[in-house]
């Protein structure tokens, strides 16, 4: 798939009637996992989901909760197989950051994952913290949004310039 033009993807909020076509892209929901069909249906009826489109259908999408802290947390971002390295998971990625009302953004991938590590390095995201214990022999790597800057690190920044 070529995107060719990147103004015709669009970034929506999704409703409750477009979880089927985001499990259909999803490649964990594809493969039968019932779970995840059933993760996405909820995130889609809460609200809580951001869709990547063109005029072909879904392309993406990602999850904002406020379950972390009462932080903004992006619990998934999934791109169609199809279209990823497109600029898509980029696109999916600031429109979360623009949609978070809170004053932190994080997210967390495995250490596998090299794919959403590459992503989040290359829009800036910075490492906050790896959790072990929540897949066993892969842990969690935690990034916080480069918009989202705790309080206190920018008034010592203001200190020093001073």
């Amino acid at each position: 798939m070529d995107l060719g033009n990147p103004d015709t993807l669009v970034i929506r909020h999704a409703d409750a009637s477009d979880w089927p076509g985001l499990a259909g892209i999803d490649s964990i929901a594809a493969s039968g996992d019932d779970a995840r069909r059933a993760s996405i249906r909820r995130w889609c009826e809460q609200g809580s989901v951001l869709l990547a489109e063109d005029a072909s259908g879904p392309l993406g999408y990602s999850v904002l909760e406020y379950t972390f802290f009462e932080q903004g947390f992006i619990t998934m971002v999934m791109v169609a197989p199809t279209a990823r390295r497109q600029g898509v998971g980029a696109r999916l990625l600031k429109a979360t950051e623009a949609a978070c009302t809170s004053p932190k953004l994080f997210t967390s991938t495995n250490v596998s994952n090299h794919p959403m590590q590459l992503l989040l390095q290359r829009v800036g995201w910075s490492p906050a913290g790896l959790l072990h214990g929540l897949d066993e022999g892969d842990p969690e790597l935690f990034y916080l949004c480069p918009g989202a800057q705790p309080p206190g690190l920018v008034e010592a920044e203001g200190q020093m310039t001073s």
